[in-house]
């Protein structure tokens, strides 16, 4: 056999391939499917296993010995490096091949014991020493480890490369053998990166924290999460984590970027342009990437998150995955948007928004809430208690939510009074947002009957709404007659407490000098705040007008009594004049055009309607002495 280092190529036929040595080959080695043909005493003398196989075979006495080596890591391409190094041939090691070389070395039980520096001590040679201290190589080895994972594992090379990146990630990135902004040397005139001399064409990017979230957006899931992982126990703020985790995830999930208002292209580094991209499922990824999310809190954070929920409801991922996402909604549900929570129907529902998801994202913040702020609501005011500001949020952006839904003609009243009941009465300073609401779904749906439309407006504290609103509310038609009633009442009441109020206030600054009561004082500072002091001065005439209107409806009671008396004895003594008009003319007075069946002491009698004759009272006052209100 001529020596090792003559042997000049190897040759490929089809699936076969031939070393040019010289001598016709002795052994054949099948790798999935491809044969090399080859000689016994270069492998037999590197390989420790095919150094095993052929002892044990060596009985059968065949001129060509062949074998199959089942599951080769990396397939013939690693075996054909293997091979070329056994014949003594010039092996090329880079960062894309090192670590499934490292791996067929391992497999082949190339050792030195077979043979000095042999392809297992120096793969593990260039391993230290060329890839784990450059940023670059330990990532492309790490992706290119994806087909031999299971051996690299083995080998302890998956773990060394997590730790290395992590470690470089805490360091200084210009340590990392490529270019940053502090060398100015390798930067042409024109601003681009140079490599050895050659314009790449790539601009630098300044040593920043979120430098090297691209880089790692090109490894798989699995490995992606192994490296953040590590990074969080060397300590990589969370703000860095939660940043690299919404990098990838808007990456590989391309329909996230339609609720991410304000996301432009994705920043490539340097050694991007050297990455091979990679194709992932999409539900894998976002039921990985939701394990990673960090307990952070954030407007951009909340609204990345229901972006997600938005993807698992598409993508129908698994309910264990919703429900986290639900949760983590719930526990910031302060810093969520309108547009955010009008998460549309993906399923087969009769509704256009999917209230449900809603509702248990309101139900994880009230959870959320009892725990981290629990007090006792007798003995402390809403107004002090921590969690009154992220309570009152909260309110106010349901309040909206239950506006934007309620002119789908499609949800039930159920749905509506679940999501408004969904919050304690302490959150709502006002009900008037809960009032808008109920205004816009009964004019969305005109169907509904007083009862079903008196059941939702239970919901309503109408001691909590406003003058405004009182005055809207008791000019709408499309509210129940009691619930106008109830409006009215509780507007008499606001009426009479800002009147007291203010007379408190006005006997107290005529008071001389001396202790102050602290109760006239704070309500002073009530109604100077709310500019109720000029409502009350209106108020006033109205009363006046209002009593002079009772007085004259009870005039008229008392006309309408005298006339039906005489009408009686007309009847009686069967006088000619049979007319009621008649005898009404003689005593000089006008009767009215309808029949006088109702009861004389009611002042419904005098009008069409009590709801009429009510809201033409009012309106007459209020066209006069209250300002112009109009909630839509």
């Amino acid at each position: 056999m001529p020596p090792p280092r003559k042997v000049s190529e190897f040759l490929r036929q089809g699936n076969d391939w031939f070393c040019k040595a010289g001598l016709p080959s002795d052994i054949t080695v099948v790798v999935d499917g491809v044969s090399f043909h080859l000689h016994k005493f270069p492998l037999i003398s590197k390989c420790g296993k095919i150094a095993c196989i052929y002892e044990e075979s060596e009985k059968k006495h065949e001129k060509v010995f062949t074998t199959v080596l089942e599951e080769f890591p990396g397939g013939p391409e690693m075996f054909l490096i293997a091979a070329k190094f056994c014949y003594g041939m010039r092996v090329e090691l880079t960062s894309r091949n090192i670590v499934m070389v490292y791996c067929a070395a391992d497999y082949l039980e190339m050792i030195d014991e077979f043979g000095e520096e042999n392809l297992l001590s120096e793969s593990e040679n260039f391993f230290y020493k060329n890839i784990l201290h450059n940023w670059k190589d330990c990532i492309l080895a790490l992706q290119s480890s994806e087909p031999v994972l299971q051996r690299a594992e083995k080998l302890h090379i998956i773990n060394k490369c997590v730790n290395a990146l992590s470690v470089m990630v805490c360091t200084d990135p210009s340590l990392f053998g490529w270019p940053m902004m502090m060398y100015g040397s390798l930067q042409s005139p024109g601003g681009s990166i140079l490599w050895n001399g050659i314009n790449t064409g790539a601009r630098i990017r300044s040593s920043e924290s979120d430098w090297w979230f691209e880089d790692i957006s090109y490894l798989s899931v699995s490995l992606f999460e192994r490296l953040i992982k590590a990074m969080e126990t060397k300590g990589i703020r969370p703000e860095n984590i939660a940043g690299a985790v919404m990098h990838y995830t808007r990456k590989y999930l391309p329909g996230l970027g339609r609720w991410q208002g304000g996301q432009h292209g994705i920043p490539r580094t340097v050694t991007s342009f050297s990455f091979t991209p990679i194709a992932l499922d999409q539900r894998v990824v976002l039921e990985s990437i939701e394990k990673l999310l960090p307990q952070k809190k954030g407007k951009s954070f909340c609204r990345f998150l229901l972006g997600l929920l938005r993807v698992a409801l598409i993508l129908g991922a698994s309910q264990t995955c919703k429900d986290s996402l639900e949760r983590r909604i719930g526990r910031q549900l302060e810093f969520a948007t309108l547009d955010g929570l009008l998460i549309p129907t993906y399923s087969d529902a009769e509704t256009l928004y999917d209230t449900d998801t809603v509702q248990r994202i309101i139900q994880h913040f009230m959870s959320s809430e009892s725990k981290v702020t629990p007090f006792s609501p007798a003995s402390v005011e809403v107004e002090t208690s921590p969690s009154s500001g992220p309570l009152r949020s909260v309110a106010k952006l349901i309040d909206s939510y239950i506006a934007e839904v309620a002119s789908d003609v499609t949800l039930k009243p159920e749905k509506i009074r679940s999501l408004a009941v969904a919050l304690p009465e302490s959150s709502r300073t006002l009900h008037d947002g809960l009032y808008r609401s109920l205004d816009i779904y009964f004019k969305a749906h005109p169907w509904l009957s007083d009862k079903e439309k008196e059941e939702l407006c239970n919901i309503i504290d109408f001691q909590k709404l406003s003058i405004d609103a009182c005055a809207h509310a008791s000019q709408n038609e499309r509210l129940p007659l009691r619930v106008v009633l109830q409006v009215l009442f509780f507007e008499q009441m606001h009426l009479r407490t800002a009147l007291a109020g203010h007379l408190n206030v006005l006997e107290t600054e005529s008071a001389p000098a001396g202790p102050v009561n602290l109760h006239a004082d704070t309500a002073g500072q009530i109604i100077q705040r709310d500019g109720w002091v000029t409502m009350v001065r209106e108020n006033r005439v109205l009363k006046v007008d209002m009593d002079k209107m009772r007085s004259r409806v009870g005039e008229l009671e008392q006309e309408f009594s005298k006339i039906k008396q005489e009408m009686k004895k007309v009847t009686k003594s069967h006088s000619s004049i049979s007319s009621p008009r008649v005898v009404a003319r003689r005593i000089g007075c006008n009767l009215l055009s309808r029949p006088s069946d109702a009861k004389p002491d009611t002042i419904g009698s005098t009008g069409p309607s009590p709801r009429a004759s009510v809201e033409k009272a009012r309106f007459s006052c209020h066209s006069r002495h209250k300002k112009s209100f109009s909630l839509f």
